[in-house]
């Protein structure tokens, strides 16, 4: 993914989609570690992909800023 090459609205929108997956995947009974057998350790994975969601949002989100405060343009293509 290459949030510097996205517009403004796709990125809202990955953050968006994003946001959902890692939501979806915390109330689903279908985990990688299930609580019901290993107890709290099993909230693990529910943090993990939690964590890597905030951190995805933050990057997608956050952009690449200018001198002007504009978004930097795209590297040139070689």
């Amino acid at each position: 993914m290459y949030p510097h090459r996205m517009t403004s609205g796709r990125r809202i929108a990955a953050a968006v989609l994003v946001a959902i997956g890692a939501i979806v995947y915390g109330i689903s009974p279908v985990d990688v570690i299930p609580e019901l057998l290993t107890g709290p350790l099993g909230l693990v994975d529910d943090l993990g992909v939690f964590a890597g969601a905030i951190f995805a949002i933050y990057k997608l989100l956050s952009g690449r800023r200018g001198p002007e405060g504009g978004v930097t343009p795209p590297p040139p293509a070689a």
